[in-house]
């Protein structure tokens, strides 16, 4: 499981963050393009696996597989992530913008609120102890 591991550390992140590093470096839109597309389509990935390995770690062959879709993302003969994200999920975020946008807006909002109450209790339950202490 080790080797499986640090082969998608190193090919699913290292080697496409450098290049990544290079695309920037280099300023060539379309290498920054499809760095772009990798990593919101590695994000997904990601996510996702949290869950899958829950449910199919005892699959066979199921950690190979996932060494093998990594491969097949960064292939630039099979171009995997420019095409995922071309037919999936370019055209689901686009259709889906507007409510994904107003779910981050509302979820700041109540993540401001909910770190100024938490804020004034944190204050009040501190001044309490340091009145308490002070009157021992």
């Amino acid at each position: 499981i080790y080797y499986l591991f640090f082969s998608r550390l190193i090919f699913g992140t290292l080697y496409p963050a450098y290049y990544s590093y290079k695309a920037v470096k280099s300023k060539d839109i379309k290498e920054y393009v499809k760095w772009m597309m990798y990593w919101i389509i590695f994000a997904l990935f990601t996510t996702a696996e949290t869950f899958t390995d829950i449910f199919l770690c005892w699959f066979p062959f199921y950690y190979e597989l996932k060494i093998a879709f990594v491969a097949w993302l960064l292939s630039p003969y099979t171009k995997g992530s420019s095409l995922l994200y071309r037919k999936f999920v370019h055209p689901t975020l686009s259709s889906k913008e507007k409510e994904i946008d107003d779910c981050l807006i509302q979820a700041k909002d109540r993540s401001y609120d909910a770190l100024v109450h938490f804020g004034k209790r944190g204050l009040n339950v501190a001044a309490t102890a340091a009145v308490m202490a002070a009157s021992k």
